[in-house]
């Protein structure tokens, strides 16, 4: 039992060992996306410098 044991015991060990095999794994790239930011408030600038050329003109 103990040679039956021992013998079970190194073929598991054998095939795990070699179970990967010499292939390189596969790595998926990672994909970054970049968010912009400001475009949506860009035109508060120009409309509130328009709104204060247009009360300084108007006084």
């Amino acid at each position: 039992m103990k040679k039956f044991a021992l013998a079970a015991t190194l073929a598991v060990a054998a095939t795990a060992s070699f179970a990967g095999g010499l292939e390189e794994p596969i790595v998926e790239p990672e994909v970054i996306v970049e968010e912009t930011s400001g475009t949506g408030a860009a035109w508060i600038v120009p409309v509130l410098l328009l709104a204060v050329v247009a009360a300084v003109a108007a006084s």
